[in-house]
């Protein structure tokens, strides 16, 4: 837009300044030779008069052209202005019309650039739509080297394409969810798992797939193995597992859920995680291993089935549920830390059971809970509330230098009577019948 001032100081003189100016100076001129010939014509002699006169006409005359070349100059000075100002003016418009055609060009360029890019996106996403769905029709062949085919294409589709990735994903577990037959099943689903676990390892910068979530529920799984992996959040509810299972040193970030899940063998050794873990209803027919595991979330096995289970020097930092639970061989939780509370409610070993020198630094319930096989609390440490109540010890029950900050309850505790037990310090016994003992808190 125009400065209006600018435009102001261009405009032409009117003509009239110029004969006004003329007719001034004409003015002055008659003014001053009136004036002289008056002033001649006091003179006493004729021939001064005479010389004076001519030299007052000759005097207003020069009062005329000197008045006149003033304002010629005063003409010229404002001609040169203007020419001055016109200059500014020009380059003033032409800076001006130069950073509009530099803005116009430039719109026109990120325009165009837009454009171009809309473009690409358009090619790109319509050359992985391709690319995907030609994927998945290889994934419904009959044949398991093109089923291959396919994983390893919604792989290379997935590293390349970071959009897709959790799509690839979901993907993979769908496939992983239906049932083929043949002879090469099992590789292919191996390859499958593999391409989920291969991309799970934070400390792999250049193939980790951040932020992925597994959704393997109802699926069926051969000897998968997630150690070292980083996982957001993963569901295998109702999953069967077969082979061993590992989560060796894996770190869980968001909740982990097997809930009806059944695993021949699985390890969760050094496990880290800060979500929650749950195993309600879980059938492990063989070991389940958590050595040396930290468990920051809530952990719930109620009414879970372990063939033999070890939580050596587990750390559980929020409240553990085993209510319902059982253990059919060995168990052991020794020197593990219960920062918060454990319930075994209603829970059965039916082999022995250990929580050698376990802290307990809150509730710990067994109540109405079985024991089998022998149950050992030696140098166990009780910071809590401690409740055995009608809770029944088969097998031997070893409480050797078992500290107890609170008084038990052991209200109806029965326990076999041809065994040797070891009870906690002021608990005494008392005949029930030829088979049972049972336990009474002379303190009460």
């Amino acid at each position: 837009m125009a400065d209006p001032k600018r435009t102001d100081d261009l405009r032409v003189m009117p003509w009239w300044y110029v004969l006004v100016g003329v007719l001034l100076a004409i003015a002055l001129g008659w003014l001053v030779i009136d004036w002289l010939l008056g002033e001649a014509n006091r003179a006493s002699g004729v021939d001064a008069r005479a010389t004076l006169r001519v030299d007052a006409i000759r005097t207003g005359l020069t009062v005329v052209a000197g008045t006149g070349g003033g304002l010629a100059l005063l003409l010229a000075a404002r001609r040169q202005w203007l020419s001055e100002r016109a200059q500014r003016h020009q380059e003033f418009t032409g800076a001006r019309d130069h950073t509009h055609r530099e803005r116009v060009q430039a719109h026109t360029e990120k325009a165009q650039e837009e454009q171009t890019r809309l473009t690409e996106y358009d090619a790109t996403e319509r050359r992985v739509t391709d690319l995907f769905t030609k994927a998945v029709e290889l994934l419904g062949s009959d044949k398991p080297a093109v089923r291959l085919g396919g994983l390893y294409a919604l792989e290379r589709l997935a590293q390349d394409n970071t959009g897709q990735r959790q799509t690839v994903v979901a993907v993979v577990c769908a496939y992983l969810r239906m049932g083929h037959d043949g002879d090469h099943e099992d590789e292919v689903r191996r390859s499958a798992q593999r391409l989920l676990t291969r991309h799970l390892h934070a400390d792999v910068p250049d193939s980790h797939w951040p932020e992925v979530r597994l959704d393997l529920a109802e699926t069926r799984l051969v000897d998968f193995d997630a150690s070292g992996c980083t996982l957001v959040e993963a569901d295998f509810t109702g999953a069967r597992l077969t082979g061993t299972t590992r989560f060796v040193d894996a770190k869980a970030q968001g909740r982990l859920t097997f809930a009806r899940a059944t695993f021949d063998t699985v390890t969760f050794q050094g496990l880290h995680a800060s979500g929650d873990l749950i195993l309600d209803d879980v059938t492990v027919e063989g070991e389940a291993t958590f050595d040396r595991a930290e468990f920051g979330g809530e952990v719930s096995a109620r009414r879970a089935r372990f063939g033999s289970a070890s939580f050596v020097e587990a750390v559980f930092d929020k409240t553990v549920n085993l209510d319902h639970a059982g253990f059919e061989e060995a168990t052991s939780f020794r020197s593990a830390t219960f920062h918060s509370g454990l319930s075994i409610e209603r829970g059965t070993f039916e082999a022995d059971a250990s929580f050698r020198s376990t802290t307990f630094e809150d509730m710990a319930f067994f109540r109405w809970t079985a024991f089998h096989g022998d149950a050992y609390f030696d140098n166990a440490d009780f910071q809590g509330a401690v409740n055995l109540a009608r809770s029944e010890f088969h097998g031997r029950a070893r409480f050797d230098n078992t500290a107890m900050r609170r008084r038990p309850n052991i209200d109806h505790v029965r326990a076999a009577a041809d065994q040797n037990h070891i009870w906690p310090t002021g608990t005494e016994t008392e005949k029930e019948s030829d088979n049972w003992i049972v336990l009474i808190d002379r303190r009460a």
